[in-house]
């Protein structure tokens, strides 16, 4: 299997579904390297809530996007796509095969759909929408919003400060609502790709693996991961680092909000939803081959299909 320059392969699935174990068997069959397609495992200091894959799993092949923004930082989509398509190129550029992984579905669409050419963002335009919003409220510059873009707006949650602001951010830079600038996507995904799609087809099993996980994410030190992130001064629930699922419920009982089995419950209810968004997003998704995680044989059907 050589020539992979036109090539790619995407294995999507939802959390604790069998992803990377998967893509750990492919590996030893294919000269690869792994693009992480996951808008959780970007973030330095946050391993064990995000259950990134450990050093042993690392060095079995080469991994990318993983480990590298800080989590005060907002990491877009856009910044992925130009970052995964240099990497693709990067990759064929070593013969050999990218493929991609993740559960952050958002990430591939617009890796295969392309994304509109929006403005920078403008550090001094942010600032005085932070100071509005302090002011008035995030319902208040929600209603801002749909008074100027009204579709944008039907489709942010007005509990969405981060989207809120951007979209209002946009319009005061450009002249132009987000609705306006979204119309041309520019270049789809310029590559051949085999899209794959792993789950068990039992969604007991995966709830019991999610519930598994999580209490033994608990065990391994989680709640004093988060104490650290909590303890710098500089992070808050607002960010997208802190909104990961687990993240913000365990910010929640450090902050004494919550108690500590309320967190334990709404940690897991909040993957288990994840989960079904994502399955939800995979259900309408166009040219994809499923694959039960607990059936025999799944390494070999998925090179056969490759081929």
């Amino acid at each position: 299997m050589q020539g992979y320059e036109s090539e790619a392969i995407f294995i999507m699935g939802p959390t604790a579904s069998g992803k990377t174990a998967l893509t750990l068997e492919l590996a030893k069959h294919i000269e690869c390297e792994v693009i992480s397609v996951d808008s959780a495992l970007v973030y330095q200091q946050m391993d064990i809530g995000t259950a990134k894959p450990s050093a042993e799993e690392m060095a079995q092949v080469k991994h990318h996007l993983i480990d590298f923004v800080d989590p005060a930082n907002v990491y877009s989509a856009a910044d992925f796509r130009k970052d995964a398509l240099r990497l693709i190129a990067e990759i064929h550029q070593r013969n050999r095969m990218p493929i991609l992984v993740g559960g952050t579905m958002m990430y591939f669409k617009a890796l295969l759909d392309g994304l509109s050419e929006l403005p920078a963002a403008d550090e001094e335009v942010r600032a005085q929408l932070a100071i509005e919003a302090q002011s008035i409220g995030w319902e208040k510059m929600h209603a801002m919003l749909a008074e100027v873009d009204p579709v944008a707006a039907q489709r942010i949650h007005p509990n969405d400060p981060q989207r809120i602001n951007r979209a209002l951010e946009v319009y005061r830079i450009s002249g132009k609502t987000m609705t306006e600038l979204t119309q041309d996507k520019g270049q789809a995904f310029p590559y051949k790709v085999t899209q794959f799609a792993i789950a068990p087809e039992d969604r007991s099993i995966l709830h019991g693996r999610i519930e598994k996980r999580f209490m033994q994410m608990l065990a391994n030190g989680f709640e004093n991961e988060v104490k650290k992130l909590h303890a710098r001064g500089d992070l808050h629930p607002d960010l997208p680092s802190i909104r990961c699922v687990g993240y913000r419920q365990m910010w929640d009982y450090l902050e004494k909000i919550i108690d500590y089995d309320e967190m334990v419950f709404r940690g897991i209810v909040a993957t288990r939803q994840l989960a079904k968004r994502q399955l939800t997003w995979l259900r309408n998704w166009p040219q994809l081959n499923w694959l039960d995680s607990e059936q025999s044989g799944l390494i070999n059907r998925t090179i056969s299909t490759i081929k």
